[in-house]
């Protein structure tokens, strides 16, 4: 009977010909842990955490445009920690178009803020407070600080202990960017 069962399933496989279009079967070994296969998932719209967080290790490295397909995909699939990340890439001119984006970075900043990530609030905050890429709302701003502060974030401790001077975490090297261009 074991014999007869055998014959039957090799006769019910299908015999491959050179030509047969090996793709109908899905991916065979597929790369596992790399750059590129997080990025084949991201172009996919494939999600996880360690493929959103693989996008600090691409920034961080200058491989800004793949960086930028990973934390979008993210952020557009939820992870609020990408949305802070698309912030600092649109404040920085990473990826894209090479353009820092005030009011792009705001609204990933907003999002992220709305999304409950600590981050996203304290960035939003100081966005506010500054005026870069919003309207200015002092008083909002400090609301998002002090929240993202009883949540742990230290340098939102820090500030709002310095009584929201934002020259206790902007360095002098970077008052220019803040500055108000009119």
């Amino acid at each position: 009977m074991f014999k007869f069962a055998f014959i039957i399933a090799i006769l019910a496989t299908p015999v491959l010909a050179e030509e047969d279009d090996l793709s109908l079967y899905g991916d065979l070994n597929r790369e596992e842990l790399t750059m590129d296969r997080i990025l084949e998932d991201m172009s996919r719209g494939e999600t996880s955490m360690t493929g959103c967080a693989a996008g600090y290790f691409m920034t961080k490295g200058g491989n800004h445009d793949s960086a930028r397909l990973t934390f979008e995909t993210c952020a557009d699939a939820g992870y609020s920690a990408a949305m802070s990340w698309m912030a600092y890439m649109e404040d920085n001119g990473f990826g894209g178009d090479g353009y820092i984006d005030p009011e792009a970075a705001a609204e990933w900043n907003r999002q992220a803020a709305e999304a409950g990530d600590p981050v996203g609030m304290f960035n939003h905050g100081i966005d506010l407070m500054r005026g870069w890429g919003v309207e200015q709302d002092s008083e909002a701003g400090k609301t998002f600080v002090d929240q993202a502060a009883s949540q742990g974030v230290e340098i939102a401790q820090r500030l709002r202990g310095a009584d929201y001077d934002l020259n206790e975490i902007t360095p002098d090297a970077d008052n220019w960017k803040f500055s108000p261009l009119f």
